[in-house]
């Protein structure tokens, strides 16, 4: 039997690799520091051994999946080089492992850990399907039909697949410490729009996926009327969002989707055109209404008189949607926005842009700059962008107290970092309070 070691096994992606290998009945085992991810708990459920950082993990006969964010001369992966075992980086390995099935790739700059917990929910509720989501979620079969994976454009790490779908759901800046510029993320855009077998399906009301070309047919969705699949006549009600599907001017079905914002409609449209364009009917497409979400997208409670959201939201056009998520869900209540920046990087070339979204939230509270593995420090504070925002506010992890003033808000913890630490202390000091 072959060992599968994960180097950085808590990491999105990995975590979820990790638990496909292992339900399809491999043997599986990882290694991380040792700091509390959320990733870990499916890891643990599973039963898959977690260890910490040590060459002495690495055995003969292994074959080692490196993250990432771990350079060669991590220990761990320089063992395997003196072993000569057979090793990989993470999205090599899931080039690989993919081919066995039906592959559907789900890319884009914002919407892709949603839009791919959305489409294997419908396809897993009607057909055997493995997936592989960036909020660390994986479910494995040896006899499944579909493949669904979040496919990264970071450092252009999406070449390493030629999946038989793709869904595009937008193409915006982001990674500035990899990305020149809106043209190069395109053009990585195009050349992974190349590498796709069957289909595309693009959403149409992004002018930059207006101008991919491919090999394969593309199916564009979106709001516009020159869209082949166009969502209409859009309407909130408590329950979630309901809309209308049509196709190429023609009324094909109604849809409700539980959650709320225009941009969930557009990434259930975008499941809704896959799964026609692959020939599944609409009544299994309505298994739309039945998705309870992802891990850390629009994640709530209710708090006292409180609702505490946590979400990934880490760039502009995500704290935007998740802004508009709350005001269409919890209509008339303040929106506070408690927002860290996640890498220096990100948060310099963004400045002015983060400035004017978090400006629709009602309160702005901003954390430290949170650094990245990659990345621990840079020429600018949080400062820099609080006097951009009118009567924003620093907001130190002793003082999260203060947001209990609050006493009908809809509490937005926002950021890629380590953000959930202070929704965590926030909830401890006010339940101690309250006891």
């Amino acid at each position: 039997m072959t060992t599968y070691h994960f180097v950085g096994i808590k990491g999105t992606g990995m975590s979820a690799l990790a638990q496909i290998l292992h339900d399809s009945g491999e043997t599986v085992q990882g290694s991380d520091v040792d700091k509390y991810f959320f990733t870990q708990k499916a890891l643990e459920e599973k039963g898959i051994k977690i260890l910490p950082f040590s060459a002495d993990n690495i055995e003969e006969g292994y074959v080692v999946i490196a993250g990432n964010a771990f350079g060669d001369e991590h220990e761990e992966i320089k063992r395997a080089k003196e072993l000569g075992l057979t090793y990989y980086r993470y999205h090599d390995f899931l080039g690989e492992w993919l081919k066995r099935f039906t592959s559907i790739a789900v890319t884009g700059a914002h919407g892709k850990t949603s839009t791919t917990g959305l489409l294997s929910h419908v396809l897993d509720e009607n057909y055997p399907t493995s997936f592989l989501i960036g909020d660390g979620t994986g479910k494995g079969g040896e006899n499944s039909e579909y493949f669904v994976f979040e496919s990264c454009e970071y450092r252009r790490h999406f070449l390493s697949y030629y999946p038989d779908y793709a869904i595009m759901t937008n193409v915006d800046f982001d990674h500035p410490d990899y990305f020149t510029s809106i043209d190069d993320v395109y053009d990585a855009f195009q050349q992974m729009a190349m590498q796709v077998r069957k289909g595309i399906i693009a959403c149409g009301d992004d002018e930059h996926l207006q101008h991919i070309k491919a090999n394969v047919p593309i199916v564009y969705y979106g709001f516009q009327e020159s869209n082949d699949f166009q969502a209409k006549n859009v309407y909130e009600t408590e329950e979630g969002t309901t809309f209308d599907v049509f196709v190429r001017g023609t009324y094909y079905a109604t849809f409700t989707i539980p959650q709320f914002g225009s941009h969930t409609v557009l990434n259930a449209l975008s499941v809704i055109a896959l799964c026609d364009y692959d020939g599944i009917p609409a009544e299994e497409i309505n298994a739309l209404k039945t998705f309870a979400g992802v891990k850390r997208r629009f994640t709530e409670k209710e708090w006292g008189g409180q609702i505490l959201v946590d979400d990934y939201a880490h760039h502009p056009i995500e704290i935007a949607a998740t802004i508009d998520s709350a005001r269409k869900k919890y209509k008339g209540r303040p929106a506070v926005a408690i927002f860290q920046p996640h890498t220096f990087s990100r948060t310099k070339a963004f400045l002015k842009e983060f400035a004017e979204s978090l400006q629709e939230a009602d309160y702005v509270y901003l954390c430290d700059i949170f650094g990245s593995a990659r990345e621990s420090k840079g020429n600018l504070t949080i400062n820099d962008l609080q006097e951009l925002i009118p009567g924003a506010e620093i907001l130190a992890i002793e003082d999260t107290e203060r947001l209990k003033e609050h006493k009908n808000g809809v509490l937005l913890f926002m950021g890629a970092g380590d953000i959930q630490k202070f929704q965590k202390e926030y909830e401890a000091k006010v339940k101690s309070v309250a006891e």
